[in-house]
């Protein structure tokens, strides 16, 4: 008996864990990072003291949360700037990183924020800014990317790109790719010749109407 104990515990304790990392990446990423740390302990069915006692910060449950996302991000600037053809690398990271904030809010957030003391996601932003940076550099040469591309074209594109986040949530990747094909067309230096790259349909959206106004 006194053998099991201490394993029940432990088992106990993972799955509160692992309950309390599945809540927070709903949580946070349907909601944003503003969500309260108690709202994620009732969405995992814990006590707020058991969240606590795994992750006695929020900063350090946004970074447990979201490290897929953030493994998924690094691998895809690993990638892109393996890439033989710059442009394809260039628009492929683009595309990845579009991805990877339409599919939650709170990476999203974390990555254009930074989340007060998150230097992990500093980081993360940093070096896939640089790469995209090397890879705009590469793609120029090539003459397939504008020449007054700037990075700063990114940051605005994704600060825009964050507005997609109210559109309902089963049409927001869709919605995502096809903004990320329609930017990146705009980044080309020149149209591609012959038929254009077809986009995902677009998802029918409804807007709120005014009674007053019908």
């Amino acid at each position: 008996m006194t053998n099991q104990l201490p394993q029940t515990v432990r088992s106990d304790a993972r799955d509160n864990r692992a309950r309390i990392l599945d809540a927070a990446r709903a949580v946070f990423g349907e909601e944003g990072l503003s969500a309260p740390m108690r709202e994620v302990a009732r969405h995992a069915g814990v006590g707020p003291a058991t969240l606590y006692r795994h992750f006695p910060t929020k900063q350090a449950l946004i970074v447990e949360t979201f490290a897929e996302q953030r493994r998924a991000c690094r691998a895809a600037v690993r990638e892109a700037l393996a890439d033989s053809d710059p442009w394809h690398g260039f628009r492929s990271l683009v595309e990845r990183i579009c991805e990877l904030h339409a599919q939650s809010r709170g990476f999203a957030d974390a990555f254009m924020t930074a989340f007060p003391e998150a230097m992990d996601f500093a980081a993360d932003r940093e070096q896939t800014l640089r790469a995209v940076g090397e890879l705009a550099r590469r793609a120029q040469k090539t003459g397939q990317l504008r020449p007054e591309f700037v990075i700063d074209d990114l940051i605005l594109m994704l600060m825009a790109h964050r507005g997609l986040q109210d559109t309902p949530r089963a049409a927001r990747v869709t919605t995502s790719r096809r903004f990320a094909a329609y930017v990146i067309e705009a980044f080309r230096a020149a149209p591609e010749v012959g038929a254009p790259t077809p986009l995902p349909p677009a998802p029918r959206l409804q807007l709120a109407h005014s009674p007053s106004t019908l």
